[in-house]
């Protein structure tokens, strides 16, 4: 019997990760724990920023009519992932950078960005330079599950290995999986997503660079020598 992996990033990334895991020869089960919905919104005015920075690709994907005014500015994202929905959001001028905020910051503030238009999540990490003024605007909310969902604890209960994308979603997930700890293993994006997991779990590693590539092929050699991620 093949292993599976449990996916319980919000859609759509829970569906391209599940098909990289099959690309893989791997057996994905998709139970999403935050279900996202845009928020009302009031852009600023677009003439006082150098640049828009993105941080999620779902700021992209909802941030709907009201990311007009900025198209024309340049966009700098959060890795590929990022950069491909803000193309699809009609930005013009994309510039993709690490898959890390603080150092997407750095990034800009080097280029000589004085002030960035940040459309983002309700629930975020604020991120901040001395060089970069930010003006930040929630156009989208990520509701959190109240429980695990159903397909979640069943693949639990075959021995899923659990993959993590972000340090909320990883907080959230201990948090649902309570006692179950001890019998469930984790593969993390990050070395922060992975410490927000906190202690307890079977096994826990983490994927060698921050992206969703990176995440399913270690996912993949997991899979492969089963009980043996430490």
């Amino acid at each position: 019997m093949i292993r599976p992996v449990l996916i319980v990033r919000a859609e759509p990334g829970a569906g391209q990760s599940a098909a990289r895991a099959r690309a893989l020869g791997l057996t994905p089960v998709t139970a999403p724990l935050f279900t996202v919905r845009p928020l009302p919104w009031q852009p600023p005015p677009a003439g006082g920023f150098d640049a828009v920075m993105l941080t999620s690709a779902q700021a992209a994907r909802h941030g709907g009519g009201g990311l007009t005014p900025f198209l024309a500015l340049p966009c700098y994202t959060v890795g590929e992932a990022t950069a491909a929905a803000a193309l699809e959001a009609g930005f013009g001028d994309v510039r993709p950078g690490p898959a890390d905020g603080a150092a997407l910051l750095a990034k800009m503030a080097a280029e000589g960005i004085g002030a960035a238009f940040h459309p983002c999540g309700r629930d975020r990490i604020e991120l901040a330079h001395p060089r970069v003024r930010i003006g930040r605007v929630a156009v989208y909310a990520a509701e959190e599950a109240a429980e695990l969902p159903l397909a979640a604890a069943a693949a639990l209960r075959e021995g899923a290995l659990a993959l993590l994308h972000s340090p909320r979603s990883a907080a959230l997930f201990a948090r649902l999986a309570g006692d179950r700890r001890g019998e469930v293993a984790l593969a993390a994006i990050s070395a922060a997503t992975a410490a927000a997991a906190g202690p307890g779990w079977r096994a826990c590693a983490v994927a060698p660079v921050p992206r969703d590539e990176a995440l399913l092929e270690l996912a993949a050699k997991l899979c492969q020598t089963a009980g043996d991620e430490r």
